[in-house]
This record gives structure tokens, sequence and C-alpha cells, in this order.
């Protein structure tokens, strides 16, 4: 007899190989034809352009792992929420497990505003704009030219 364990792992084994005889199938039945166009890279139906190694500004990463860190800090306030304000369990301790629950909740809410803090003293939220980086070259034509043909299309 197998405990529950013992069929979750089971359903969990039969996934696996489910997944893996579809795929062996699928390879056994499509057609393997390649030719050039079909190895290009596919960017949104339309020819790539240009370099695919765009500068990404490190700041984005940072905001969205403080945005993780409140959204998980929300998915654990839930539960606790509906499990620990249970009317019912408030009254059959005397009162003394809501202040438990609201003390460990404070003291939860409290390590997160205090990593907010140190996120927020060191820095790391500023947004400070990045100084561009203006492309120069090296050209026998003098500035002045290409100032006047600038002059000459801005009217």
């Amino acid at each position: 007899m197998l405990s529950d364990f013992g069929i979750i792992l089971l359903f969990i084994l039969a996934a696996f190989a489910f997944i893996a005889v579809v795929l062996f199938i699928a390879r056994l039945l499509r057609p393997h034809k390649p030719n050039v166009e079909k190895n290009s890279t596919y960017e949104s139906g339309e020819e790539p352009v240009g370099n695919a190694n765009v500068q990404f500004n490190i700041r984005f990463y940072v905001i969205a792992l403080v945005f993780v860190l409140f959204d998980v800090e929300l998915v654990f306030l839930f539960p606790w929420a509906t499990v620990f304000g249970q009317e019912q369990l408030i009254n059959t301790t005397g009162g003394l497990w809501g202040w438990f629950a609201l003390t460990e909740a404070f003291f939860f809410v409290a390590t997160l505003a205090l990593g907010l803090a140190y996120v927020w003293a060191k820095g790391y939220l500023d947004w400070v704009k990045p100084q561009p980086k203006i492309p120069s070259m090296e050209t026998k034509v003098p500035p002045k030219l290409y100032q006047q043909v600038n002059d000459r299309y801005k009217r």
C-alpha cells in the first residue's frame, strides 16, 4: 500500500513520462527540412537590424526586486490575516492569540520595512539619469559644414 506521498510521487513521475513520450512522438512525426530562412532570427516578422546587445539599465532590475519583495509580503500577509483573524480562535484563547498574531505580523512588516530603509539609505532607489554617450567619428569634413546642413533643415 502506498502512502499519500507515494501517490503524489507516482503522479509526478507519470507527468514527466507523459511529457517525454509526447515530445518523442512529435520528433518522429514532424518534418525536418532546415533551410537558411527557417534558421534565421525571427523578430516580429521583421528582419533583425542592428546589434542585439542593448544597454540595459540595472535600476529596472533593482526596482523589480523591490516590487517582488513587497508582492511576496502581501502573499504571506493574506493567509496570516485569514487564519489568525478568526474570531472563534481569538475567543477560545482569551484574546491572547490575537495579540500574538498582531505582534507576529508587526515583526514581519517591520523586518521588511527595515530592508526597504536599507535599500533606500544605500541609494539603490535613486533614479539618476545616465549621461548619454555621444558617438564621435573622425572625418575630414569640418564640423562647420555639418552645422550648416543642420541649420538649413531646421527651418
